[in-house]
């Protein structure tokens, strides 16, 4: 059994890893209403953790990330030209931000 960093001191990441992890924001109706509440969201790897997240966020953009919730979105089963395919189950990173920090999802990193 592998162990996982529980906080984000144990964390260590590359700057690589760090833009592999934050993959690409999600621009919808309800990602961009959680801008009201000081949120924004991001596409992630399957494998990420919260404090490897948490971490990324806080390196790349420079800001205070107050908390970091996920989810896993399974593929839908779809037809494509008449057969059957599946779509790619999805991890997203509902990132909180502390007051007075802001992303702007907008422009490139």
């Amino acid at each position: 059994m592998s162990m996982k960093p529980r906080n984000t001191k144990d964390v260590r990441l590359s700057k690589d890893a760090m833009y592999d992890i934050v993959r690409a924001p999600v621009v919808t109706e309800k990602s961009t209403r959680g801008a009201e509440f000081n949120q924004v969201t991001f596409r992630v790897p399957l494998t990420a953790t919260k404090p490897e997240i948490k971490v990324a966020i806080e390196t790349i953009f420079d800001v205070k990330v107050k908390a970091v919730n996920t989810l896993r979105q399974k593929g839908k089963k779809k037809m494509w030209r008449g057969r059957p395919g599946q779509r790619s189950d999805v991890k997203k990173a509902v990132i909180t931000l502390e007051e007075g920090h802001t992303i702007d999802v907008t422009t490139g990193v």
